[in-house]
């Protein structure tokens, strides 16, 4: 007897997978991991689909964001930001996290953390983008979260030198007020966040009762040394030019470049006698830098590069914690990098640069500033708290905005959130602290902007 061979019918197989697919769990698609890249997926495309080529605001608009980016690049990013990420990540080598949190963390003494953090400014004079890699540097090291806000407010808002021009150009009397605000301001957001978010400074505090003496691979004194030449290096780099001339700021300005040439001898100097760098390759690098100085004294920027990349290359082409320094100070640039130039552009188109509009006209901005009700004071501080100022820019934005009838409150506000934030710096402080803290801090600045604008109006 034969066995018959049993062929499926077509439809048996339709039907098999017909059950199949009703059977199939809807849970597959896990919408909480797919809407983010499909939202900004469809975002980009309406925003391209929309684009208003044909108008003239926007195309000039978007010329001046590029232009803005063009002009971040080459006058911000090597003179401020490199230095700043080599400083940053000399913070994460050569400072252990046991130092930091003794004398900044959520355990030290509020009057020591709270004084150093909040005149920092007086020694670093940076912009609202240049702190962000230091403040992101003692942050990861252990800082509490009111010193560490102390000195992100206070690094660009308390420079000496923006102070004095202020009080200079635009009077004794607002130039005292921005100094005064801006050492209050720091202290009091730095104790206000920490109120906010106690039980993370609590966490900390835990840490640091739990954690070892630090070690010390080398003497305090020359960690100190080696902070100070790098620190010099980047201050006199970013020296902008006095209104005024034949003053002491403008002198310093003269000779701007000598003096960085002598802090970068001097690191040169430590990183032989204690980091193993190999003196040729320093004597070369020097060398290099020098005749490219002298050759084209009319463009230090060529020299300063040259400068960035052989010290790059003493530091990788030397084992040891050479390696580890640029390798910290890469990640941080490789964190705040993006988020500052995608900032950069955004903050050009909407608003231009200094002297141009971007997409808001810059008189909707003089009539929303002019008086001193609430309402002006608060605007100057939204505009200050999203548009970008390098070092000392303020100033001369200022002068013009007072010119067309910003009153004298809302200049002050803009003082004290301008300086201290921009969007770039707010997109950044969101990748270190998150989304809650970033709005907790702006809005603090804001707010206590807005109020001493009105103090100052009415009485000043």
């Amino acid at each position: 007897m034969s066995e018959s061979l049993s062929i499926p019918h077509p439809n048996d197989t339709l039907r098999s997978s017909d059950v199949s697919l009703e059977a199939a769990p809807p849970s597959q698609i896990d919408w909480r991991i797919l809407w983010k890249p499909m939202a900004l997926i469809v975002g980009g495309f309406l925003v391209c689909f929309f684009l208003p080529m044909e108008s003239d605001r926007f195309g000039h608009a978007v010329l001046e964001s590029l232009a803005l980016a063009k002009w971040y690049a080459q006058e911000h990013v090597l003179l401020c930001l490199i230095p700043a990420f080599f400083i940053a990540g000399a913070v994460a080598v050569f400072v252990s996290q046991g130092a930091v949190m003794k004398y900044l963390g959520a355990g030290a003494n509020k009057v020591l953390s709270y004084g150093v953090a909040s005149v920092s400014g007086t020694i670093l004079a940076v912009c609202s983008c240049t702190v962000l890699p230091l403040f992101a540097g003692i942050w990861k090291r252990g800082a509490g979260l009111g010193p560490a806000i102390a000195f992100l407010y206070s690094g660009p808002a308390i420079n000496v030198l923006a102070i004095v021009l202020t009080a200079r150009i635009l009077g004794p009397e607002l130039g005292a007020a921005r100094a005064i605000g801006a050492v209050c301001f720091s202290i009091l957001i730095g104790l206000i966040m920490q109120v906010l978010f106690r039980e993370e400074d609590a966490a900390k505090m835990a840490g640091a009762i739990h954690m070892p003496e630090p070690t010390v691979d080398r003497p305090l004194w020359q960690t100190v040394l080696l902070f100070g030449a790098m620190i010099g290096l980047l201050v006199s780099a970013t020296w902008g030019r006095p209104g005024q001339p034949e003053t002491l700021w403008a002198r310093i300005f003269q000779i701007k470049w000598l003096l960085a040439g002598g802090f970068a001898i001097a690191l040169g100097g430590m990183m032989v006698r204690w980091m193993g760098v190999r003196l040729i390759k320093l004597l070369s690098a020097g060398c290099l830098v020098l005749a490219l100085a002298l050759g084209w004294p009319d463009q230090p920027l060529i020299a300063f590069s040259a400068g960035l990349v052989a010290f790059v290359l003493l530091l990788t082409s030397t084992r040891g914690e050479t390696e580890s320094w640029f390798m910290a100070a890469w990640e941080v640039a490789r964190q705040m990098l993006p988020l500052l130039l995608a900032g950069v552009l955004v903050a050009g188109l909407l608003l231009g640069r200094p002297g141009s509009e971007g997409l808001i006209p810059s008189r909707w901005i003089s009539a929303l500033v002019g008086g001193n009700s609430v309402w002006a004071n608060l605007c100057a501080s939204l505009i200050g708290a999203f548009m970008y100022f390098a070092t000392l820019t303020e100033v001369p934005i200022l002068l013009g905005l007072i010119g067309a009838g910003m009153g004298k409150g809302p200049a002050l506000a803009l003082l004290l959130a301008g300086p201290a934030l921009s969007l770039p710096n707010m997109l950044v402080i969101r990748s270190v602290l998150g989304t809650r803290k970033t709005v907790a801090f702006v809005t603090l600045v804001v707010i206590m902007a807005t109020i001493s604008g009105l103090i100052f109006g009415a009485y000043g």
